[in-house]
């Protein structure tokens, strides 16, 4: 690496240390950087409490302490997952949700607000459904003479059958169900809570931690099968176990946040253009990015209006799209 790429990298960690510790502070009542860290501290060190504001306590970590986890959780799972399978793919085009997760988990939240009205949990009968859409693509795809083409060609024709079923769905429910599912399908970090955040949060940071475990190994795996054999790689094994962690990252977080689009997509894209396409950097600095640029999404979502609150996946799209066309102009190589 350069010395440039390194300064990027360096900075790259460190942004969403930043980004979140100055996002707690951030919100309908603001509350000073010091108030922050006293309330983060207060359960080791109760003196903290003294002159302390009751609603500080119940603020920070009531409220945007498990909304800021999930945001970086959420950001770098996807981001990881993203950039894991387009190492995979050996395609720039693909993101985290190419193989039917998103649209399997829109049919089973659907399934849950509007047939069973929350009495089965929307974010179980979510991750069920997104693991079962996978579980669908691989089985069509096995026996394909050209298994990655396949693969990515079955997700797409899985995605439309689960998006037909979710707007069979959304054809009989009724307007508030309705409402309920669109703002789940437009994504959201703030109601899901401690509660959500205990499910999501094991599997998340299993996937992902796998998943950068195995960064030497993609760059093995984006060479030709040939190549990839000759270096004593089992081909089959490693891809599957890529195609489940990510799968099991993505259903995870889509199942307590909702679709949170082009985060998957974007952000590896960016780190390589900012450090190389070597996979051993691409990969864990994608996570750090990730969590980062999600944190900044979601502070736009609450801090922008005081009476209501844009969905963070709307933002996801209205930063990361021109943001992601600028660099692309300027950038004449993003790939290889």
């Amino acid at each position: 690496m350069t010395k440039k790429q390194r300064a990027l990298g360096l900075l790259i960690v460190l942004f969403p240390f930043v980004a979140f510790f100055v996002s707690l502070s951030i919100g309908v009542v603001h509350i000073p950087l010091d108030g922050v860290l006293k309330s983060l501290l207060s359960p080791i060190f109760p003196s903290l409490k003294q002159g302390l504001p009751e609603n500080y306590l119940g603020i920070v970590l009531g409220v945007r302490l498990p909304r800021l986890l999930l945001a970086l959780l959420a950001g770098a799972g996807l981001s990881v997952s993203g950039a894991s399978l387009q190492a995979l793919s050996k395609n720039p085009l693909v993101n985290e949700y190419i193989l039917g997760i998103s649209s399997g988990a829109a049919f089973g939240a659907s399934l849950s607000i509007v047939i069973f009205r929350q009495s089965f949990p929307p974010q179980i009968s979510a991750f069920v459904f997104a693991v079962a859409a996978v579980m669908i693509v691989l089985l069509i795809s096995r026996n394909s003479d050209s298994p990655i083409v396949s693969l990515l060609l079955t997700g797409i024709i899985v995605s439309a059958f689960f998006s037909a079923l979710l707007s069979l769905v959304e054809f009989f429910a009724s307007p508030y169900a309705l409402q309920g599912l669109f703002y789940w399908l437009m994504g959201n970090l703030g109601w899901p809570g401690w509660g959500a955040l205990s499910i999501s949060l094991p599997l998340t940071a299993v996937g992902t931690a796998g998943l950068i475990l195995m960064r030497w190994r993609m760059n093995v795996l984006s060479m030709s099968d040939e190549e990839a054999r000759s270096l004593g790689v089992n081909i089959r094994r490693e891809k599957l176990m890529v195609i489940f962690l990510a799968t099991l990252v993505t259903a995870a977080v889509t199942s307590v946040a909702g679709i949170i689009g082009w985060v998957g997509l974007i952000v590896p894209h960016l780190v390589r253009m900012m450090v190389g396409v070597d996979n051993r950097r691409v990969v864990p600095l994608s996570a750090a990015m990730g969590a980062g640029y999600l944190i900044l999404a979601d502070d736009l979502a609450r801090g922008l209006a005081s009476s209501f609150e844009i969905p963070v996946g709307i933002f996801t799209s209205l930063i990361g799209i021109p943001f992601f066309i600028l660099l692309l102009r300027k950038s004449k190589r993003i790939w290889l």
